[in-house]
């Protein structure tokens, strides 16, 4: 699989990684099965898709412990992404960058993860009360203690946080100017999708006039856009997807020329092309700083999300994409 770079430590990975979190946390954990997601995981590394994302707050733990039971024979072809910042309870998710804190949650990772070095040390959340200057300069004594290899800042909060009137990635930008000035910033996670396009607007060029790399968070729009979903069928009670406004029945219903369009583009490609396959290759397509990370609990999908990387898409197919209408609904 082609390789791309994370930052300007020249950390390479292969160009669709591995979103974990669904293994273990979020989507119906009816279907989650612990040796079916270990294939799914030694899959990926088989083909070279070696980013393998995932958070202490997936499960919580457990996800982190499912991915050290692989890396424990397989740490040397892998690129282990984790993330801090968020405490899960009962009913609520709270932030906590407290200096002290983060330097638990990492060597509690490090143990969870099999692992003596995490590749790239994601901060999940900005925590209100801690300065987020504090927060990452912590996360940089992880890097110079041999602890952490590179920083990330995840901006999947974005939507909620927007004050009116400002574009949705202002906030986020402003962030991360202000922990480069402590630390350099390797990586910037934040959904971009087919039907979530906003970062191509703001927040992936800040990125790539600094060199830094764009984790493609929910590349397939929370599985929408593999057109592998029916409107109406409903989500278990457990699954975001179930409380979620775009995944309404009628939303998904007004909502489907969207997919109708991504059919089309795979049909000029060949029959065992998927819509999931041209979702991918566009986001691959957008700039050599994006590594999309969907994510699976599958080797069938991880195999047909790696087979993207293959997919050139032509200016034909760019433009019918581009004149797909914009997703309804809210994303909030």
């Amino acid at each position: 699989m082609e390789r791309r770079t994370i930052g300007a430590a020249a950390l390479t990975v292969g160009a669709v990684g591995l979103g974990c979190m669904p293994m273990s946390w979020a989507y119906s954990t009816s279907q989650q099965r612990g040796e079916e997601s270990l294939r799914a995981v030694h899959r990926a590394l088989d083909l070279g898709s070696t980013l393998l994302d995932t958070a202490d707050m997936y499960g919580p733990f457990t996800n982190e412990l499912l991915l050290g039971r692989v890396l424990k024979e397989r740490r040397a072809e892998a690129f282990v992404s984790t993330k801090v910042g968020l405490l899960v309870g009962d009913q609520h998710i709270v932030a906590n960058g407290r200096p002290g804190y983060v330097k638990r949650a990492c060597d509690a990772s490090l143990r969870r993860l099999q692992t003596d070095v995490i590749d790239l040390y994601q901060l999940h959340r900005e925590d209100p009360e801690v300065p987020v200057e504090e927060t990452w300069g912590a996360m940089a004594e992880l890097v110079q203690a041999g602890k952490v290899r590179a920083l990330g800042l995840c901006a999947m909060g974005a939507r909620s946080a927007r004050r009116p009137g400002t574009r949705l990635y202002d906030a986020t930008i402003r962030q991360l100017e202000r922990v480069q000035q402590v630390f350099p910033v390797s990586a910037v996670q934040a959904e971009l999708s087919v039907w979530s396009p906003e970062a191509l607007r703001t927040l992936l060029p800040w990125c790539e006039a600094r060199g830094i790399g764009f984790l493609a968070a929910m590349p397939l729009g929370n599985g929408f856009l593999t057109g592998t979903l029916t409107p109406g069928e409903g989500f278990e009670p457990d699954d975001l997807r179930a409380r979620h406004p775009r995944f309404t029945a009628e939303m998904m219903a007004a909502n489907q020329p969207i997919v109708a369009g991504l059919r089309r583009v795979a049909r000029r490609h060949g029959e065992a092309v998927t819509p999931a396959q041209v979702a991918l290759a566009w986001l691959l397509a957008q700039s050599p700083r994006v590594i999309p990370v969907p994510g699976t609990k599958r080797a069938r999908w991880v195999e047909e999300n790696a087979r993207a990387a293959d997919l050139k898409l032509t200016r034909e197919d760019f433009a019918e994409i581009a004149a797909l209408p914009p997703a309804q609904g809210s994303w909030d």
